[in-house]
This record gives structure tokens, C-alpha cells and sequence, in this order.
């Protein structure tokens, strides 16, 4: 494969007219920027989980992120000072369907946007990941890798935060509830086979229980949490982000915020049971999320959900899952259900 100096890898970033070679069906050897144009990359290579190595920077000062597939969010804006080369890695999941399980199929191979506002890649290495631990996600709108704007899931965010090593392998699903999850083959029948030991599974799954009864709803928590471990995975219950509705005395303490469905079934209650009575780690997102959302107030928080856009107190922003991905990361580190080194901070 060609080798390109830094004075040829700068004038890349800079050249308009740079056209994108298609690379062959990955053979173990680094596929590189000549699979690239200004605006992004396309590595022809089947499913499967890859490491990419990008080196950021050009002539001048650069400001980049880069997000892939189905409007994932894979590095966080990366600055770099006029002349500086900044090095960063991370891990991404190439699956077909390559968002939703029951969406279309998108893409083949791998597909990385540039963004920032002053993108410029000088280098890239895709090289197949050897050595992964998944985190799979199983859920709904609020989690999923949403097709379009101004929609995001929490977990279109999340691999942002993570570093090479860890992949996301996002599993949430529109519409889905734990009756439907657990009976849909595009679903758990698919995500359950990848699971290896030492994989996390996020379940977060309630929004869409509106009609489950209490005991229906408890024993799918418990089938999910033991075909996880019967993969030898280590499942991880999530409670529910809040809806924004609020009380006239500024607080989200009722039934349609919280997750309490028609038939008076808690649903971050009945999760945080069967978390104790499992010994299953629990994210309590319905906790931090009604925290965080009172203290923004009605107009602060509408940013975090599609209200100025939709009317829409259910669904997050691009801001809002941005910030949602956070707790959770906040959470997977203070629990130490990911290493240190694996997670980007600030």
C-alpha cells in the first residue's frame, strides 16, 4: 500500500478534487486515505468490527469530528493547532441493517463523515479489531441510531465517549417494547447468538410497556437478563429517560413523566427490583435524567428533547442524547463496568 509523507497528507485535506477508491474486501492489511474525500471515507469491507486510527491536522488550525453509519457519533470534535498531527483511535460496528434491526439495510462497508468546523484528516488506518469487548444495547426510540434529524438515541452518541477497544453495538429498535423485543427474530433471536463473555448488555426498554402488566413486564426483564448470562455477557438494566412533563410546581413527579403506565405499572421501579433481586448492575437513568431535566426548568430543557422542533417531549436532540450518552458513561465508569482507559472525559 502507498505511504504518504505529511506534506502529501495535508494537501488531501485541502484538495476538493480528491476522488475515493473503493478498497477491496478487508485482507488484514490497513486500508487507508485513499478511500477518502474531504467530506469522509468508504472502506468496502463486510460486517464486522474494525479499528480506526486517524491522524488530525493540516497547514492550518483544524477543529474535526467524525461521526459513521447510520449518524453515529464516533469522535468527539478533536482540535489541532496550525502544522500539529493529533492521533486518535476508536472502534466501530459495521452490521447490516447497519441502524435500526428492522430498518433498511443502508450502506455496505464502512462509511466515516468528517465534521467540526474546520475538518482535516491527514491520515487513516482501518484494520479489523482483534481484540473488542461489545456493548450492546437493547431498546427503543429513545436508545436507538435514529435515520434522521433532528431525531438521536442516547446510543447513536455513546461510542463518542469510548476508545479504541470497545465497540457499540446498537440493537435498540423504534417502537419496541419488551413483549415485542423478545418476540421480533430481527431482534433478541439476533442480538442474543453475538453475545460473548465478558460482552455488556444495556437494556433499557419501558417507554413503549404501556398496555404490559406488572408480572408480564418482570418475567421479560428476567428472560432478558438470563439469556445474557447464558452467553456468559453481563447484563446491565437501565431505567427510562424521563418525559419532559412537568407539574405547575416545576417537577416531573408524575405518572407520564416517570414511566407509569395506564395499567399504574412503575416501570423504573419494577427495573430497579429486578436489578436487586438479580444482582444485575443498574443504571438508573430515570433518576439522573429527572434531576438534570427540573433543573434546566421548562424552558431550559427544551433543548434536550424535539420540543422546539416537534412539539415533542419523548425523543431526544442530537444535544439531549449527547448529554443522556453522558450520564451513562459517567455511570459505566463509576461502576467500573468499563476499564478507565477506555473512556474519554471531558
Amino acid at each position: 500500500m502507498r505511504r504518504f509523507n505529511l506534506a502529501v497528507l495535508a494537501a488531501v485535506t485541502l484538495s476538493a478534487g480528491l476522488t475515493a477508491v473503493p478498497a477491496q474486501a478487508h485482507s488484514g492489511r490497513p486500508l487507508g486515505i485513499e478511500n477518502c474525500t474531504t467530506a469522509g471515507c468508504h472502506f468496502d469491507v463486510p460486517p464486522g468490527t474494525y479499528d480506526v486510527r486517524v491522524l488530525l491536522g493540516g497547514d492550518a488550525a483544524s477543529s474535526t469530528k467524525i461521526s459513521g453509519e447510520t449518524r453515529r457519533s464516533l469522535l468527539p470534535e478533536t482540535a489541532a493547532e496550525a502544522g500539529e498531527r493529533v492521533s486518535r483511535s476508536f472502534t466501530v460496528n459495521v452490521r447490516t441493517p447497519e441502524g435500526e434491526p428492522t430498518g433498511p439495510d443502508g450502506t455496505p462497508g464502512l462509511d466515516l463523515v468528517l465534521g467540526g468546523s474546520a475538518p482535516a484528516l491527514a491520515d487513516i488506518k482501518v484494520t479489523r479489531a482483534r481484540h473488542t469487548r461489545q456493548i450492546f444495547l437493547v431498546g427503543d426510540s429513545t436508545v436507538c441510531d435514529q435515520p434522521g434529524d433532528p431525531y438521536s438515541g442516547w446510543g447513536q452518541q455513546l461510542p463518542q465517549y469510548l476508545r479504541k477497544g470497545v465497540s457499540v453495538d446498537n440493537y435498540a429498535d423504534s417502537g419496541e417494547s419488551t413483549v415485542t423485543y423478545l418476540s421480533e427474530p430481527r431482534l433478541w433471536a439476533t442480538v442474543q447468538p453475538l453475545i460473548r463473555p465478558g460482552d455488556l448488555v444495556l437494556v433499557q426498554l419501558a417507554h413503549n410497556d404501556k398496555t404490559t402488566d406488572e408480572a408480564t413486564y418482570r418475567a421479560n426483564l428476567e428472560t432478558l437478563v438470563a439469556g445474557v448470562r447464558e452467553k456468559g455477557g453481563n447484563p446491565v438494566l437501565v431505567t427510562p429517560i424521563v418525559r419532559r412533563w412537568f407539574n405547575s410546581d416545576g417537577t416531573l413527579n408524575n405518572g407520564t413523566a416517570l414511566l407509569v403506565n395506564g395499567l399504574g405499572v412503575d416501570h423504573p421501579a419494577v427495573i430497579r427490583s429486578v436489578a436487586a433481586a438479580e444482582d444485575v448492575p443498574l443504571i438508573d437513568l430515570t433518576a439522573k435524567t429527572k434531576a438534570l431535566v427540573e433543573s434546566l426548568g421548562v424552558e431550559g430543557s427544551k433543548a434536550i428533547y424535539l420540543y422546539n422542533e416537534k412539539r415533542d417531549n419523548t425523543h431526544t436532540s442530537v444535544h439531549g442524547a449527547t448529554v443522556y450518552a453522558g450520564l451513562v458513561r459517567d455511570e459505566l465508569l463509576a461502576q467500573g463496568l468499563v476499564p478507565k482507559g477506555s473512556v474519554r472525559v471531558g
